[in-house]
């Protein structure tokens, strides 16, 4: 019994992750449940066994890859690089984060989706995003020394910009043009707090959960 329940438990950790990276890189749309069972090695009859509906495995997939900056977290060494508003903004827009849509970010890689999904998703994303912005307030706020009303404008300012311009800089065909839109928007939000900001990194066990 507790091997049967052990093991069903790894199959369904191995599909919420199978969907999560396809629906990342193809759409909530664009990827059906027959192909995804076949990649978990699966049949289409096995999935309600796991889950009771599409929109409740779509639900998870997404969830699963909510908390990217957690993640890297957790997986930074004690003691090691400390994460400011700087470097957030360099590794979302950076060319690896744009080429890899499965590994990264879900609101840059489904936003459009994610607003059309059930209440159960968009309630995980909103999550997700009130804690994000809250974490950038923070790096905005330390960084410049301003008040907790213009370090959360600009929070908005900055998550938006980073998720329309990733966006964007997939969707255009122009590699070189990708490139400078990624590089552009990157300087234009750095710009304004362009003080010493060594004094005022946040840890890494500071950002969401």
């Amino acid at each position: 019994m507790g091997h049967s329940r052990s093991a069903k438990t790894k199959t369904h950790k191995r599909i919420v992750q199978i969907a999560s990276k396809r629906f990342r890189e193809e759409g909530l749309a664009g990827v059906g449940i027959a192909d995804l069972m076949k990649e978990a090695g699966l049949t289409v009859g096995g999935f309600y066994k796991h889950f009771k509906s599409r929109d409740h495995l779509v639900a998870e997939a997404v969830g699963s890859a909510l908390g990217v900056w957690k993640r890297q977290v957790d997986a930074a060494a004690p003691g090691g690089p400390l994460v400011t508003y700087h470097s957030l903004v360099d590794e979302y827009l950076s060319e690896a984060h744009r080429k890899h849509p499965g590994t990264g970010c879900p609101v840059g890689a489904l936003a459009g989706d994610i607003a059309r999904s059930d209440k159960r998703t968009r309630a995980l994303v909103t999550r997700q995003i009130r804690e994000n912005l809250e974490s950038l307030a923070t790096l905005v706020r330390e960084a410049i020394g301003n008040d907790k009303g213009d370090a959360r404008a600009q929070a908005i300012l900055g998550y938006c910009a980073l998720v329309g311009a990733l966006s964007v800089a997939r969707a255009v065909s122009d590699d070189r043009l990708s490139r400078e839109i990624l590089k552009t928007v990157a300087q234009l939000l750095k710009s304004p707090l362009r003080k010493d900001t060594s004094a005022t990194a946040h840890r890494l066990h500071k950002l969401p959960h």
